[in-house]
């Protein structure tokens, strides 16, 4: 491709006159991805989580061992070597494979959570920004509430009452995540209620269910997304101490929460069955905040072109 083309193309791309709706919306993901990709950090990030998709895709391929069946006879807590680049833990499993099927795990939580806790915030933020009233004030209040309480214990007391298991987890996590988006998405209700957007549409006869549903959860889209994604590292970190306590995934699954649990008791003389999941869980979380840190620069539409 020419340079010619390339400047063409980012001329058409950049046009303060589009010609059609499809160009407005590449030229402002062009924009966002500049702004994205001048942050080398946030690049770093996209990088980690695209690692942990591919190896969550392919784990029966990178994965040289079961992750559940062991040689408890050979290769009971065996050091990071050739043959297990992980170590062994005390059921003689392979800590590498063991890791590689858990980002399985991690990410069933995270987008479960994502996909549950995120509606439902943004749902009753928009409609307690848009009634106002009672309606707004009942709706903070039971917010408040969940607030209220760290994260953490609130789940805990769900998943107590649900029972343990992966999927009471992510029920648990999911109930105790979504106060912040509907914060989020009441203030964004409230800067754009009073526009003359808004205004205009209502004069057009359309019905507040319709006003809300197309006209404003629209908006509050991308600083949710920027939310949710700065989240992920709190989901996985709840995700993992619930693990840790025996209320999220049970054994043998290879969840990382839980393998920390089983290697606290080798943690002096065999450290790896407990720090090789630890750090899994620490870069992960990392490339997640570095991901939304990025996408909070990109998506800001106060930022300038970069």
């Amino acid at each position: 491709m020419s340079a010619g083309t390339i400047q063409s193309r980012r001329a058409w791309l950049l046009s303060d006159r589009p010609a059609s709706r499809l160009q407005a919306r590449l030229g402002r993901a062009y924009i966002a991805w500049r702004r994205f990709s001048a942050n080398r950090l946030a690049l770093v990030g996209m990088l980690i989580i695209i690692a942990l998709l591919v190896v969550a895709a392919f784990a029966d391929v990178l994965a040289p061992y079961s992750p559940t069946v062991g040689d408890l006879k050979n290769a009971r807590l065996l050091p990071p070597g050739a043959a297990h680049w992980f170590g062994t833990d005390d059921l003689g499993r392979d800590i590498f494979s063991r890791i590689v099927y858990g980002a399985r795990w991690t990410l069933y939580v995270v987008i479960l959570v994502a996909v549950i806790a995120a509606p439902i915030g943004l749902l009753v933020g928009t409609i307690a920004g848009y009634a106002g009233g009672w309606t707004d004030t009942i709706l903070m209040r039971i917010t408040d509430i969940f607030l209220a309480f760290p994260k953490l214990v609130l789940a805990l007391a769900f998943v107590a009452a649900l029972g343990p298991g992966i999927e009471n987890a992510v029920i648990a996590i999911a109930i105790t995540s979504w106060p912040p988006y509907a914060r989020i998405a009441r203030a964004e209700t409230l800067t754009v209620r009073n526009s003359d957007y808004i205004k205009a549409v209502q004069l057009m006869g359309a019905s507040p269910f319709r006003i809300v549903l197309r006209h404003i959860m629209p908006l509050c889209i991308s600083s949710l997304i920027i939310r949710v994604t700065l989240d992920m590292a709190g989901i996985i970190l709840t995700a993992a101490g619930l693990g840790f306590l025996g209320l999220g995934a049970q054994p043998p699954l290879p969840e990382w929460g839980a393998m920390i649990a089983s290697g606290r008791r080798f943690i002096l003389d065999q450290w790896w069955v407990a720090a090789a999941p630890g750090a899994a869980i620490l870069i992960v979380s990392l490339g997640f905040n570095l991901l939304g840190d990025g996408l909070r620069d990109a998506l800001d539409p106060r930022s300038g072109d970069q």
